[in-house]
């Protein structure tokens, strides 16, 4: 279900401000944060924020496809590992040659 119109995104008020400051000191910084369900809003295009995935911050640059997303989506939280099997077997052995 999603969030009701009249209520609007949401966004971490202290991350919008602390993106606003970096962006006045033209200094390539990156805004680390938790808030993994902050939607990007149009002010924070540009930016480089570290996402947080439960072991360490994701640098994510902030591009204008992004808006209306949230910034969860772009710092997965799980690794993927091969399924098993013969064929994954022969690919790692000719991946350490």
């Amino acid at each position: 279900m999603s969030r009701s119109l009249k209520k609007g995104p949401y966004i971490d008020e202290r991350l919008l401000k602390k993106i606003v400051e970096s962006k006045k000191s033209d200094k390539r910084i990156i805004v680390k944060t938790w808030a993994r369900s902050c939607a990007i809003s149009p002010e924070m295009v540009g930016a480089t924020i570290g996402v947080h995935n439960g072991r360490e911050h994701t640098p994510v640059l902030i591009v204008e496809d992004m808006i209306g997303h949230k910034l969860g989506e772009f710092s997965p939280t799980r690794k993927f590992r091969r399924h098993g099997g013969k064929m994954a077997k022969d690919q790692e052995t000719e991946e350490k040659k």
